[in-house]
């Protein structure tokens, strides 16, 4: 039987030619690879088919002759028949159906395989799905655990604590009734020694009025032991108007007043003091706290020069020599300089804008010879004799022999001689060397800014700086609590720019809204005021805040305004300190305070709920544009919170921007304004510049403003000053035109900006213009003046001045802390899109900014400025390497910690990518490489305050083993540079000890803070305000061992020492208030006779009463009563008030015979115009009946037996 090897030639050849036959045979090519037998005999049938196909031709063989192909010519040759052929045919369709069987049962295996395959897959996968939910479940268990055992300990301390307050409550009341029931067997024994006294007095003849016996006693006085403070009070000697002010107001924590007829004998200021009179006058002295001086133009100290050609060379020496020293000064102590002058040939060009200057300027100095231009004789009355704020004013006049001053002159400087003192005019008549003159100028300028504009007491030339090293300040009533001054007057700003508005936009319906919150009963969620950007939010809630200090003193108000963006003022933890600092503020703590921002957020909930409790009226917190804080609803989750009782919570945001979960609150939506209230307030505008539109543009216009975007408040007002700004220029049709295709505030802001950039005069004007926006845009907080002058040297001040006149009359720009910024945020957004679309230019005005604030770096100039604005320019760069160089400059740590800035510090170091750990190893890394390059005691000084200040740095980051190192480090150097007895050795002692209080190793703690009070009491003496603060440490390092009498003892001796201070002092915070605020109200009264004039004189009167200067407070009582008597008549009531108030200051003066004659006249006045039963007439005839009880006790102690009976009869 052939095979398929059968057919291959043994030899190995690859062809075998068929010669059976005659001559029919092929050549049949026969690949030396085996193939199949199935494929072998297709191809051979296939073959043989071919060639019978080819022999049935003509001429062609038969089949059986030879002719049967290849097939035939191939089984001959190897001895094939045709049972084999048939059986391999067969043997063929069996091996097929088994390999057809085979693939089929394959393929079978392999779906098979396939779809157990992906059954194991899916199986795989739900068993990891659930492995993660498990590993999940366990996680979140874990927590929940961790969770529990906190708040078991939590609860265990709140235990733990609440026993221990309830024991102190105990020994408090125990220790109160005692000390009540001693007090009043004091006042039995006294009041039976009167007795037995009027005894003898009766039994002698002589009848003594007991005003006991009246059926009136509006005082309700309650008579207490001899240095007991009384914390309520509702009678007294002064009597005055509730008139001074609207201001926050401040809590009964002063010495309460006493009467002039209480027979206890009281020191200090507040004695003798009715309690209206106080609630008036101190009880709302809060709202504007922190006061800044009035001369000051939003933190800057602006010194306008006026000159002439004669004196130019005074005015170059003062700039050149004298101007930087001052910038100086003013820089150490947190303020800008600018000495700003225009030049003298330019007749009227900037005439608005020196006007301007003027009423902004702190001090105004004019340089004068022989001659004054006619051209600055409208400034110099402005400035000298239109002075209404009563600013400083100083007169250089510089003289020469033989040579008299022209008649100009001598007329001015005779008016000016002749005003009051309040106008504060200072002449200097110089003659000699220039030099000499221009030194005089600036002994009285230095003067003048230290004690006139910045309010500093001390005076004195000679003491050092205030910002030198060497000088320790005093610390303040919060302890560690770090404060940035810049921040809070920023927020006033904002608050009386917010309140300017002139015209009313109809939110009277909204303020009833408003007033209905407040007095909904509680709990009460927060008030939702909502609307589109530029409704007037802002304006809104400024103006109810200024209403409800007028109309409700006893309500405490906190406000917060949120500026841009990425600002300061839109930081949430700088929000929280701040607000948590006033609220420790108005309840008198000297608590430290935490500046980790989770713990703060934490802790200001629980400080609200403290003052809510001690506060006897409402609390109401308000932050606006609350939705520009980042992360809002993380660092604000307090406000889902339940508030206490009386504390009652509004918030602003914009429509668009609200935050989901807060849409559920009550919500007071602002409305456009109506067409006609737009119209009518586009019409005040334009008359107020003297520009009147015709029938036809009102039409116009009133059909324009019926859209909600051009009905927009911030719109409407804009669209006013862009029109009343045309019509100076006279081409108000053209602008007009171009306002109505402006259909919302973004177009009109680019409108207004386009139409200042054309009116500049030229091309180099026009590219400052745009440089100076750009810069204040890509700015943190804005740039100054002084930087913008020194940015761009070629700029002038007449020509920077006059730029920013016109920015800010058109809503652009404004003043923030002495920086120029945006005044709303969508004039912010119109600069970024009208010059800074590509982002190229955005970092190249960083750049710049970067280059000036580095290069300030350079030069050992670490300032405020430089600290706020160059970090955080390096992390919008995203220039981490330079950032984390600059942090490692440790006077830029330094000033952003000591100002309060932790959380910024904290997101710096984030943002480089450095953990607590790392960054404290960095910082101490530093520290020892200035060490070993910093020689001579002045720099070891600053070292040792770096090392104290990384020390507290680490201690609020809760790294209490690593600040020790620092704190160590900076308490041997203070040793060695200064001296073991030296105050600041104290303070490192105090700092270290405080690092262990919270370690809880209380044994090295108290004896550090036993040693900074031994140091503290040899330096100051044993009643200084440093003794009641290590005293007040280790009080509370006592009670937290457990040790009550202990903590109790030394809690009482720092009682006792700050109480003794602040009645030495007369608390020097709330008296520099009421100096301040008498001087304002001085400055108000030089108006014309009016019955609110008059009483604004009486308030004076009492001001100055309580600040114990009587001499003072007599004339302006006097200066009142005179005025009521011309204005009223003298048989009115308010003269019977100020009669009444002089009678009481002779009394406390012991003038007895003439405060009898002032009290009868009031007497007189009240029987006539008041009713018998009036309070006001038995309040009078219970004082008068007092004071004959005092005249009578003192003439019988005399022995002035005739003029006793005169008196008695």
């Amino acid at each position: 039987m052939g095979t398929a090897s059968s057919l291959v030639s043994p030899a190995g050849g690859e062809v075998i030619e068929d010669t059976y036959g005659a001559g029919g045979g092929e050549a049949c090519e026969i690949p030396v690879e085996v193939k199949p037998k199935a494929r072998l005999l297709r191809s051979s049938f296939r073959r043989g088919a071919a060639a019978a196909a080819a022999g049935a031709g003509p001429g062609s063989l038969p089949r059986g002759a030879g002719g049967g192909g290849l097939l035939g010519a191939s089984f001959k040759s190897t001895g094939s028949s045709v049972p084999e052929l048939e059986y391999a045919a067969a043997e063929y369709e069996r091996l097929k159906k088994e390999y057809e069987i085979f693939r089929v049962s394959k393929n079978q295996e392999l779906l098979s395989m396939g779809r157990r395959e992906a059954k194991l897959d899916t199986e795989n996968k739900r068993l990891r799905a659930e492995l993660q939910a498990l590993q999940k479940t366990y996680q979140k268990i874990l927590r929940e655990k961790e969770s529990a055992l906190e708040a078991k300990y939590q609860a265990m301390e709140r235990a733990a604590t609440f026993e221990h307050d309830r024991d102190k409550v105990k020994r408090q009341f125990k220790i109160f009734r005692e000390t009540k029931e001693n007090e009043i067997q004091d006042l039995l024994r006294a009041k039976r020694e009167l007795e037995s006294k009027l005894q003898r007095l009766q039994a002698q003849g002589i009848q003594v009025f007991d005003p006991g016996e009246s059926d009136s006693d509006d005082n309700c006085t309650d008579v207490t032991a001899a240095g007991t403070q009384c914390e309520y009070w509702t009678g007294g000697a002064l009597g005055s108007e509730p008139s001074i002010g609207s201001m926050i107001q401040l809590q009964q924590s002063f010495r309460g007043p006493e009467f002039a007829h209480s027979s206890i004998d009281v020191e200090g200021p507040f004695a003798n003091v009715n309690r209206d009179d106080w609630d008036v006058a101190v009880a709302s002295l809060l709202q504007v706290t922190p006061l800044f001086s009035h001369s000051l133009w939003s933190n800057t100290v602006r010194c306008y020069l006026i000159y002439t050609d004669e004196t130019q060379p005074e005015v170059d020496l003062f700039l050149k020599d004298y101007s930087p020293k001052l910038k100086r000064m003013c820089e150490t102590m947190g303020y800008f300089f600018h000495a700003i002058y225009f030049p003298i040939d330019l007749e009227n060009q900037y005439l608005a804008v020196r006007k301007w200057e003027i009423e902004k300027s702190s001090l105004v100095i004019l340089f004068i010879h022989l001659t004054l231009p006619s051209l600055l004789l409208e400034d110099c009355e402005e400035a000298f004799l239109k002075n209404p704020e009563g600013k400083p004013r100083l007169i250089y006049h510089r003289l020469e022999d033989g040579k008299v001053s022209s008649n100009s002159i001598q007329q001015l400087i005779d008016q000016v001689s002749n005003l009051n003192k309040t106008n504060k005019a200072k002449i200097i008549d110089h003659s000699g060397d220039p030099t000499e003159g221009v030194y005089k100028i600036y002994i009285y300028v230095e003067k003048i800014i230290k004690q006139d504009i910045l309010g500093f007491e001390n005076t004195d030339m000679e003491t050092k700086d205030l910002g030198s090293e060497d000088s320790i300040p005093e610390e303040d009533d919060f302890g560690d609590v770090l404060w940035d001054i810049h921040d809070e007057q920023e927020q006033m700003e904002t608050f009386q720019q917010a309140s300017n508005s002139a015209h009313e936009l109809g939110f009277d319906k909204y303020y009833q809204r408003l007033n209905d919150l407040v007095a909904a009963p509680a709990p009460i969620p927060p008030l939702l005021v909502s609307g589109g950007p530029g409704s007037g939010k802002s304006l809104l809630l400024s103006k109810w805040i200024q209403l409800q200090q007028k109309n409700s003193p006893n309500t405490l108000i906190l406000s917060h305004f949120v500026g841009r963006p990425m600002s300061t003022s839109s930081e949430p933890s700088l929000i929280i300190k701040r607000l948590t600092l006033k609220l420790m503020q108005h309840s008198w703590s000297v608590s430290a305070l935490t500046l980790d921002p989770a713990k703060l957020l934490e802790e200001f909930p629980r400080w609200l709920e403290k003052l809510s409790a001690r506060h006897q009226g409402s609390i109401i917190i308000i932050i606006d544009s609350i939705d520009q804080v980042q992360q809002v609803e993380k660092h604000m989750k307090w406000l889902i919170d339940p508030l206490p009782v009386n504390v009652r919570v509004i918030v602003s945001v914009n429509v668009e921007t609200c935050p989901p979960a807060w849409r559920l609150w009550p919500t007071l939506h602002l409305d456009p304004l109506n067409p006609k209230d737009a119209k009518s307030i586009i019409i005040a505008e334009c008359r107020s510049m003297d520009i009147k539109l015709s029938k036809e543009q009102e039409k116009k216009l009133e059909r324009h403003c019926r859209s909600a975007t051009t009905c927009n408040a911030l719109y409407v007002t804009l669209f006013g000053k862009v029109m009343a700004r045309a019509g100076r220029a006279g081409n108000l049709d053209k602008i007009l035109h171009q306002c109505f295709q402006c259909q919302d505030t973004i177009s009109l802001y680019r409108l207004a900006l386009r139409s200042i950039q054309e009116s500049l005069a030229n091309d180099m004007d026009k590219e400052l213009m745009k440089q100076i926006l750009c810069l204040i845009n890509v700015s943190h907080n804005g740039v100054s003046e002084s930087e913008l002058m020194e940015l761009y040297p070629e700029l002038s001040w007449a020509v920077l001045t006059s730029l920013i006149h016109s920015l800010h009359k058109m809503c652009l720009l404004t003043y923030g802390c002495g920086l120029l910024k945006f005044q709303h945020l969508q004039a912010w957004e119109t600069v970024r899109l009208e010059y800074m679309e590509d982002p190229t230019i955005i970092s190249s005005y960083r750049q710049k900014l970067i280059n000036y604030f580095t290069m300030q770096l350079s030069r050992d100039r670490v300032t405020w400025r430089s600290t706020d604005e160059l970090p955080w320019l390096f992390q919008q760069q995203g220039s981490k390497q330079k950032l984390h160089d600059c942090l490692l400059n440790l006077f830029v740590s330094q000033n952003l910690y000591k100002r309060g800035h932790f959380a910024d510090l904290l997101s710096y170091w984030q943002f480089v990518g450095k953990d607590k750990s790392a960054m404290a190893a960095e910082y101490f890394d530093s520290l020892k490489q200035h060490e070993k390059n910093w020689e001579g005691e002045e720099n070891m000084i600053c070292l040792a305050d770096l090392y104290e200040t990384l020390g507290r740095f680490l201690r609020d980051l809760g790294l209490l083993s690593q600040a020790v190192v620092p704190l160590q480090r900076s308490l041997e150097i203070r040793e060695t540079a200064l001296d073991p007895d030296h105050p600041r050795v104290a303070q490192s002692l105090h700092q270290l000890a405080s690092v262990y209080v919270q370690w809880k190793k209380f044994g090295n703690a108290e004896q550090l803070y036993k040693q900074a009070l031994e140091i503290a009491e040899n330096a100051y003496g044993a009643e200084h305000p440093h003794i009641a603060r290590e005293l007040e440490a280790l009080a509370t390092l006592y009670q937290k061992q457990n040790k009550y009498e202990q903590a109790e003892h030394f809690r009482k001796k720092s009682f006792k020492i700050r109480q003794k201070a602040t009645r030495r002092k007369g608390n020097s915070y709330g008296f520099a208030l009421l100096r301040r605020r008498a001087l304002q109200l001085e400055e108000l009264t030089l108006g014309k006779d009016t019955p609110d004039n008059a009483r604004t004189l009486n308030e004076l009167g009492v001001l100055y009463y309580l600040q114990n200067n009587l001499e003072t407070a007599d004339q302006f009582l006097k200066r009142s009563l005179e005025m009521r008597e011309r204005v009223l008549g003298p048989d009115h009531p308010d003269c019977a008030q100020s009669l009444n108030n002089l009678a009481a200051l002779c009394n406390e003066k012991k003038q007895y015979d003439k405060a009898e004659e002032l009290y009868e006249r009031a007497l007189d006045i009240r029987r006539r115009a008041l009713a018998p039963d009036h309070p006001s007439l038995a309040y009078t005839v219970k004082h008068l009946a007092i004071l004959y009880k005092k005249m009578i006790s003192l003439l019988f102690f005399r022995g002035n037996l005739t003029k006793l009976y005169l008196c008695m009869s």
